[in-house]
């Protein structure tokens, strides 16, 4: 069953990448597209892509690693983290278009933030929190008690503890579970579709208010509603963003790797 499984990703990969690799000319990367998008390039995409990444980490990090250390070092159990982890793992099972349609009544509409890269951020951070908190979670609990117990034995506060000592050897865990977030969010149309992709937008955006154009959504829009754009474009700009996501969970494997060979030191 394994071998069937990588059988029938190879393949798909193989499809894709042998249509698509032609199309990755300096061009193609770097150009703004043209004639209602079929032509010229995908490079507003990209950009946006990566502001929407970015803004996805700012936000959700920092709250899920904070969630996190809360519930492993500070809560004790009661209905309060019992109602806590219930609502992360319900979290991670919704729909991400339930989210884009929470985002769009939220962020867009309700805080007037408007289709932007603020309200696509938010939105998906808020779809990645629950991958984020639960790996930090478990990476906090595999540090060893006796890290803790011999920090406080030498005068240490707790925050000092956790800051100097319980982070940084959490740190892999933490980062691999972030990274892997940030491909999912990375692939992801359903929600910035109503809160921050523009059909056509050939120029960067100037401020977190603006509408980006991104490549999920903008692979979308050349598949399904520009009939007469060239079959490079679509399979051009699908490498481009297999490539991103495949780029973002290697480095989430070699981060793992490069963390683990420091504690073995």
């Amino acid at each position: 069953m394994t071998a069937l499984i990588v059988l029938c990703l190879a393949v798909v990969l193989w499809d894709l990448f042998s249509k698509g690799f032609p199309a990755l000319t300096w061009e193609f990367i770097t150009e703004n597209p043209k004639k209602g998008m079929t032509a010229g390039g995908i490079f507003p995409a990209i950009v946006g892509t990566f502001y929407l990444i970015v803004g996805t980490v700012l936000f959700a990090l920092p709250v899920g690693v904070m969630t996190a250390v809360y519930l492993v070092e500070y809560a004790r159990e009661s209905w309060v983290t019992r109602v806590i982890r219930l609502a992360v793992v319900n979290l991670a099972g919704v729909p991400s278009v339930v989210f884009g349609l929470f985002g769009l009544g939220f962020f867009v509409l309700f805080l007037n933030f408007g289709a932007s890269i603020l309200a696509g951020s938010l939105t998906l951070a808020l779809m990645v929190l629950p991958v984020i908190i639960t790996t930090s979670e478990e990476a906090l609990r595999a540090v060893p008690n006796g890290f803790r117990e011999a920090s406080l034995a030498l005068g240490a506060t707790k925050l000092q503890t956790i800051l100097f000592i319980v982070l940084p050897n959490a740190l892999p865990g933490i980062m691999t579970g972030s990274i892997l977030g940030l491909a999912r969010a990375a692939g992801e149309t359903a929600p910035i579709l109503l809160t921050a992709a523009a059909f056509f937008l050939p120029r960067l955006p100037n401020s977190i208010f603006d509408q980006v154009m991104a490549l999920p959504y903008h692979l979308y829009v050349i598949a399904t509603q520009v009939p007469n754009a060239d079959e490079k474009i679509p399979y051009g700009t699908a490498t481009v963003l297999m490539l991103l996501v495949l780029g973002l969970n290697l480095a989430a494997v070699l981060l793992r790797s490069y963390f683990r060979r420091l504690r073995k030191v």
